[in-house]
Protein backbone atom coordinates (compact mmCIF):
# COMPACT_ATOMS: atom_id res chain seq x y z
CA UNK A 1 0.00 0.00 0.00
CA UNK A 2 2.85 2.37 0.83
CA UNK A 3 4.35 1.76 -2.62
CA UNK A 4 0.98 2.32 -4.28
CA UNK A 5 0.57 5.67 -2.51
CA UNK A 6 4.21 6.65 -2.98
CA UNK A 7 4.79 7.20 0.76
CA UNK A 8 6.51 5.44 3.64
CA UNK A 9 4.94 2.68 5.72
CA UNK A 10 5.08 4.88 8.81
CA UNK A 11 3.09 7.59 7.03
CA UNK A 12 0.45 5.04 6.01
CA UNK A 13 0.19 4.08 9.67
CA UNK A 14 -0.29 7.71 10.68
CA UNK A 15 -3.09 8.17 8.15
CA UNK A 16 -4.90 5.01 9.29
CA UNK A 17 -4.65 6.24 12.88
CA UNK A 18 -6.22 9.57 11.90
CA UNK A 19 -3.12 11.56 12.83
CA UNK A 20 -3.34 15.33 12.10
CA UNK A 21 0.40 15.40 11.33
CA UNK A 22 -0.10 14.40 7.68
CA UNK A 23 -0.61 16.80 4.80
CA UNK A 24 -3.94 16.68 3.01
CA UNK A 25 -2.27 15.68 -0.27
CA UNK A 26 -0.54 12.65 1.22
CA UNK A 27 -3.65 11.70 3.19
CA UNK A 28 -5.68 11.61 -0.03
CA UNK A 29 -2.99 9.53 -1.73
CA UNK A 30 -3.07 6.93 1.05
CA UNK A 31 -6.87 6.81 1.15
CA UNK A 32 -6.99 6.32 -2.63
CA UNK A 33 -4.58 3.40 -2.26
CA UNK A 34 -6.73 1.98 0.52
CA UNK A 35 -9.79 2.10 -1.73
CA UNK A 36 -8.01 0.77 -4.81
CA UNK A 37 -6.55 -2.20 -2.93
CA UNK A 38 -9.71 -2.90 -0.91
CA UNK A 39 -7.69 -2.78 2.29
CA UNK A 40 -9.39 -3.59 5.58
CA UNK A 41 -7.49 -3.12 8.87
CA UNK A 42 -6.86 -6.22 10.97
CA UNK A 43 -8.62 -5.51 14.32
CA UNK A 44 -6.44 -8.00 16.20
CA UNK A 45 -3.19 -6.49 14.88
CA UNK A 46 -4.50 -3.01 15.60
CA UNK A 47 -5.38 -3.99 19.16
CA UNK A 48 -1.90 -5.34 19.77
CA UNK A 49 -0.29 -2.19 18.39
CA UNK A 50 -2.51 0.19 20.36
CA UNK A 51 -2.78 -2.01 23.47
CA UNK A 52 -6.55 -1.60 23.45
CA UNK A 53 -9.40 -3.58 21.90
CA UNK A 54 -11.63 -0.65 20.84
CA UNK A 55 -14.57 -2.54 22.29
CA UNK A 56 -17.06 -1.51 24.96
CA UNK A 57 -18.85 -4.11 27.04
CA UNK A 58 -22.62 -3.62 27.39
CA UNK A 59 -24.16 -5.48 30.31
CA UNK A 60 -27.94 -5.54 29.78
CA UNK A 61 -30.26 -6.75 32.53
CA UNK A 62 -32.90 -8.37 30.29
CA UNK A 63 -32.98 -8.24 26.50
CA UNK A 64 -36.75 -8.90 26.50
CA UNK A 65 -37.46 -5.37 27.75
CA UNK A 66 -37.93 -3.01 24.76
CA UNK A 67 -36.76 -0.08 26.88
CA UNK A 68 -33.18 -1.29 26.46
CA UNK A 69 -33.47 -0.97 22.68
CA UNK A 70 -34.31 2.73 22.98
CA UNK A 71 -31.35 3.33 25.30
CA UNK A 72 -28.97 1.46 23.01
CA UNK A 73 -30.22 3.53 20.05
CA UNK A 74 -28.89 6.58 21.88
CA UNK A 75 -25.63 4.94 22.94
CA UNK A 76 -24.47 3.25 19.73
CA UNK A 77 -23.94 6.40 17.58
CA UNK A 78 -21.69 7.88 20.28
CA UNK A 79 -19.59 4.72 20.37
CA UNK A 80 -19.46 4.49 16.57
CA UNK A 81 -18.23 8.09 16.28
CA UNK A 82 -15.36 7.16 18.60
CA UNK A 83 -14.59 4.02 16.54
CA UNK A 84 -15.70 1.73 19.38
CA UNK A 85 -17.55 -1.55 18.89
CA UNK A 86 -20.14 -2.77 21.42
CA UNK A 87 -19.95 -6.29 22.85
CA UNK A 88 -23.30 -7.29 24.35
CA UNK A 89 -23.93 -9.57 27.34
CA UNK A 90 -27.27 -10.41 28.98
CA UNK A 91 -26.79 -10.54 32.76
CA UNK A 92 -30.26 -12.02 33.14
CA UNK A 93 -28.89 -15.21 31.58
CA UNK A 94 -25.23 -14.75 32.59
CA UNK A 95 -24.99 -13.19 36.09
CA UNK A 96 -21.18 -12.96 35.82
CA UNK A 97 -21.35 -10.93 32.58
CA UNK A 98 -19.36 -7.95 33.91
CA UNK A 99 -16.38 -10.13 34.89
CA UNK A 100 -16.56 -12.03 31.59
CA UNK A 101 -16.37 -8.81 29.58
CA UNK A 102 -13.47 -7.58 31.72
CA UNK A 103 -11.57 -10.77 30.85
CA UNK A 104 -12.08 -9.89 27.17
CA UNK A 105 -10.17 -6.65 27.91
CA UNK A 106 -12.93 -4.28 26.84
CA UNK A 107 -11.88 -0.62 26.94
CA UNK A 108 -14.95 0.35 28.93
CA UNK A 109 -18.15 -1.00 30.43
CA UNK A 110 -21.74 0.30 30.28
CA UNK A 111 -24.12 -1.41 32.68
CA UNK A 112 -27.68 -0.94 31.40
CA UNK A 113 -30.49 -1.40 33.92
CA UNK A 114 -30.33 -3.01 37.35
CA UNK A 115 -27.27 -5.32 37.50
CA UNK A 116 -27.95 -8.85 38.68
CA UNK A 117 -24.66 -8.80 40.63
CA UNK A 118 -23.81 -5.25 41.84
CA UNK A 119 -20.72 -6.56 43.66
CA UNK A 120 -19.27 -7.84 40.38
CA UNK A 121 -19.87 -4.47 38.73
CA UNK A 122 -18.18 -2.74 41.65
CA UNK A 123 -15.21 -5.07 41.31
CA UNK A 124 -14.84 -4.53 37.56
CA UNK A 125 -15.32 -0.76 37.82
CA UNK A 126 -12.17 -0.58 39.95
CA UNK A 127 -10.07 -1.37 36.87
CA UNK A 128 -12.31 -0.79 33.81
CA UNK A 129 -13.90 2.63 33.03
CA UNK A 130 -17.56 2.08 33.88
CA UNK A 131 -20.87 3.91 33.46
CA UNK A 132 -24.21 2.79 34.85
CA UNK A 133 -27.18 3.74 32.66
CA UNK A 134 -30.87 3.66 33.53
CA UNK A 135 -30.31 2.44 37.07
CA UNK A 136 -29.87 3.93 40.52
CA UNK A 137 -27.58 1.27 41.97
CA UNK A 138 -24.60 2.65 43.89
CA UNK A 139 -21.05 1.36 43.41
CA UNK A 140 -18.10 2.37 45.55
CA UNK A 141 -15.52 2.26 42.73
CA UNK A 142 -15.11 5.39 40.54
CA UNK A 143 -17.95 5.24 38.01
CA UNK A 144 -20.58 7.50 36.48
CA UNK A 145 -24.34 7.10 36.57
CA UNK A 146 -26.98 8.51 34.22
CA UNK A 147 -30.73 7.89 34.49
CA UNK A 148 -34.03 9.68 34.42
CA UNK A 149 -35.33 11.51 37.50
CA UNK A 150 -37.58 8.72 38.76
CA UNK A 151 -39.15 10.72 41.57
CA UNK A 152 -40.26 13.42 39.12
CA UNK A 153 -41.60 10.82 36.66
CA UNK A 154 -43.69 9.04 39.27
CA UNK A 155 -44.96 12.37 40.60
CA UNK A 156 -46.15 13.35 37.12
CA UNK A 157 -48.01 10.05 36.67
CA UNK A 158 -49.62 10.17 40.13
CA UNK A 159 -50.62 13.81 39.74
CA UNK A 160 -52.26 12.97 36.41
CA UNK A 161 -54.33 10.20 38.00
CA UNK A 162 -55.28 12.38 40.97
CA UNK A 163 -56.31 15.21 38.65
CA UNK A 164 -58.65 12.76 36.86
CA UNK A 165 -60.37 12.17 40.21
CA UNK A 166 -58.84 8.89 41.35
CA UNK A 167 -58.57 8.57 45.15
CA UNK A 168 -57.60 4.90 45.41
CA UNK A 169 -54.45 4.07 43.45
CA UNK A 170 -52.63 0.77 43.09
CA UNK A 171 -48.98 0.24 42.24
CA UNK A 172 -47.28 -2.80 40.73
CA UNK A 173 -43.79 -2.34 42.13
CA UNK A 174 -40.53 -3.29 40.45
CA UNK A 175 -37.21 -4.82 41.48
CA UNK A 176 -33.82 -3.31 42.24
CA UNK A 177 -32.99 0.25 43.17
CA UNK A 178 -35.18 1.69 40.40
CA UNK A 179 -38.16 -0.38 41.52
CA UNK A 180 -37.71 0.69 45.15
CA UNK A 181 -37.34 4.34 44.17
CA UNK A 182 -40.52 4.33 42.07
CA UNK A 183 -42.46 2.46 44.77
CA UNK A 184 -41.41 4.88 47.52
CA UNK A 185 -42.10 7.92 45.31
CA UNK A 186 -45.57 6.54 44.50
CA UNK A 187 -46.49 5.89 48.11
CA UNK A 188 -45.25 9.28 49.31
CA UNK A 189 -47.02 11.22 46.55
CA UNK A 190 -50.37 9.43 46.96
CA UNK A 191 -50.41 9.70 50.73
CA UNK A 192 -49.36 13.36 50.63
CA UNK A 193 -52.52 13.97 48.58
CA UNK A 194 -54.65 12.22 51.21
CA UNK A 195 -55.47 9.37 48.82
CA UNK A 196 -55.21 5.60 49.34
CA UNK A 197 -52.20 3.66 48.07
CA UNK A 198 -52.09 -0.13 47.58
CA UNK A 199 -48.78 -1.72 46.56
CA UNK A 200 -48.06 -5.24 45.28
CA UNK A 201 -44.45 -6.31 44.74
CA UNK A 202 -43.38 -7.65 41.34
CA UNK A 203 -40.21 -7.85 39.23
CA UNK A 204 -40.64 -5.67 36.12
CA UNK A 205 -41.81 -8.57 33.92
CA UNK A 206 -45.14 -8.99 32.13
CA UNK A 207 -45.85 -12.24 33.98
CA UNK A 208 -45.34 -10.66 37.41
CA UNK A 209 -47.40 -7.64 36.33
CA UNK A 210 -50.24 -9.99 35.42
CA UNK A 211 -50.12 -11.75 38.79
CA UNK A 212 -49.92 -8.47 40.72
CA UNK A 213 -52.72 -7.01 38.62
CA UNK A 214 -54.97 -10.01 39.32
CA UNK A 215 -54.31 -9.57 43.05
CA UNK A 216 -55.08 -5.84 43.05
CA UNK A 217 -58.18 -6.10 40.89
CA UNK A 218 -59.63 -9.05 42.84
CA UNK A 219 -59.85 -7.08 46.07
CA UNK A 220 -63.25 -6.15 47.47
CA UNK A 221 -62.19 -2.52 47.31
CA UNK A 222 -60.10 -2.49 44.19
CA UNK A 223 -58.16 0.60 43.09
CA UNK A 224 -59.66 2.67 40.29
CA UNK A 225 -56.21 3.30 38.79
CA UNK A 226 -52.96 1.32 38.67
CA UNK A 227 -49.47 2.67 38.01
CA UNK A 228 -47.02 -0.07 37.06
CA UNK A 229 -43.26 0.23 37.60
CA UNK A 230 -42.61 -0.19 33.86
CA UNK A 231 -44.45 -0.78 30.60
CA UNK A 232 -43.88 -4.54 30.56
CA UNK A 233 -45.61 -5.01 33.91
CA UNK A 234 -48.32 -2.54 32.83
CA UNK A 235 -49.09 -4.81 29.87
CA UNK A 236 -49.49 -7.61 32.42
CA UNK A 237 -51.97 -5.45 34.34
CA UNK A 238 -53.93 -4.82 31.14
CA UNK A 239 -54.15 -8.58 30.63
CA UNK A 240 -55.27 -9.04 34.25
CA UNK A 241 -58.03 -6.48 33.77
CA UNK A 242 -59.21 -8.27 30.66
CA UNK A 243 -59.18 -11.62 32.46
CA UNK A 244 -61.30 -10.09 35.24
CA UNK A 245 -63.83 -8.75 32.75
CA UNK A 246 -62.88 -5.13 33.43
CA UNK A 247 -62.54 -2.48 30.73
CA UNK A 248 -59.62 -0.04 30.51
CA UNK A 249 -60.08 2.82 31.20
CA UNK A 250 -63.84 2.44 31.83
CA UNK A 251 -63.49 0.33 34.99
CA UNK A 252 -59.83 0.89 35.82
CA UNK A 253 -57.14 3.22 34.50
CA UNK A 254 -53.66 1.81 33.86
CA UNK A 255 -50.37 3.70 33.43
CA UNK A 256 -46.84 2.49 32.85
CA UNK A 257 -43.31 3.81 32.93
CA UNK A 258 -40.57 4.01 30.23
CA UNK A 259 -42.79 4.91 27.24
CA UNK A 260 -41.49 2.01 25.18
CA UNK A 261 -42.68 0.85 21.77
CA UNK A 262 -45.26 -1.28 23.61
CA UNK A 263 -46.95 1.82 25.05
CA UNK A 264 -47.08 3.42 21.62
CA UNK A 265 -48.90 0.52 19.93
CA UNK A 266 -52.37 1.69 18.86
CA UNK A 267 -54.00 -1.40 20.32
CA UNK A 268 -52.37 -0.68 23.70
CA UNK A 269 -52.27 3.14 23.80
CA UNK A 270 -50.76 3.14 27.28
CA UNK A 271 -50.29 6.32 29.29
CA UNK A 272 -46.63 6.16 30.30
CA UNK A 273 -43.69 8.18 31.59
CA UNK A 274 -41.11 8.89 28.88
CA UNK A 275 -37.81 8.42 30.70
CA UNK A 276 -35.73 9.86 27.83
CA UNK A 277 -34.01 6.53 27.17
CA UNK A 278 -32.19 7.70 24.03
CA UNK A 279 -30.86 10.78 25.82
CA UNK A 280 -29.74 8.59 28.73
CA UNK A 281 -27.93 6.31 26.27
CA UNK A 282 -26.17 9.18 24.52
CA UNK A 283 -25.07 10.70 27.83
CA UNK A 284 -23.81 7.29 28.97
CA UNK A 285 -21.61 7.13 25.88
CA UNK A 286 -20.25 10.63 26.45
CA UNK A 287 -19.53 9.93 30.11
CA UNK A 288 -17.75 6.69 29.19
CA UNK A 289 -15.49 8.50 26.70
CA UNK A 290 -14.66 11.10 29.36
CA UNK A 291 -13.89 8.41 31.94
CA UNK A 292 -11.79 6.44 29.45
CA UNK A 293 -9.73 9.57 28.81
CA UNK A 294 -9.41 10.24 32.56
CA UNK A 295 -10.10 7.12 34.68
CA UNK A 296 -9.33 9.02 37.90
CA UNK A 297 -12.00 11.68 37.40
CA UNK A 298 -14.53 12.00 40.22
CA UNK A 299 -17.74 9.98 39.95
CA UNK A 300 -20.75 11.88 38.65
CA UNK A 301 -24.53 11.42 38.53
CA UNK A 302 -26.70 12.84 35.77
CA UNK A 303 -30.51 12.77 36.04
CA UNK A 304 -32.52 13.51 32.88
CA UNK A 305 -36.00 15.09 33.26
CA UNK A 306 -38.81 12.68 32.26
CA UNK A 307 -42.22 13.63 30.86
CA UNK A 308 -45.67 12.07 31.01
CA UNK A 309 -47.28 10.93 27.75
CA UNK A 310 -51.06 10.63 28.15
CA UNK A 311 -52.90 8.09 25.99
CA UNK A 312 -56.20 6.21 26.05
CA UNK A 313 -55.55 3.91 29.03
CA UNK A 314 -56.35 6.56 31.64
CA UNK A 315 -59.63 8.39 32.30
CA UNK A 316 -61.75 9.59 35.23
CA UNK A 317 -62.85 6.83 37.65
CA UNK A 318 -66.23 5.16 37.13
CA UNK A 319 -69.19 6.50 39.12
CA UNK A 320 -69.77 4.44 42.25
Amino acid sequence: MAARAGVSKSLVSLVLQGSPRVSEERRRAVLRAVEDLGYRPDPAARSLAERRTRTVGLVVDDLRNPWFVDLLDGLRPVLAAADLRPVLADSHREPDAARTLALLRVDGLVVVGTPSDPAAVDEVAASVPTVLAGTREVVTAPADLVADDGEAGVAAAVDHLLALGHRHLGHVAGSGAVGRLRRDAFTARVRAAGARADVVEADMTEEAGYRAGRELLARAERPTAVLAANDLSAVGVLAAADAAGLSVPGDVSVAGYDDTSLARLRAVSLTSVDNAARTVGALAGELLLARTADPARPSSTRLVPPRLVVRRSTAPPPAR
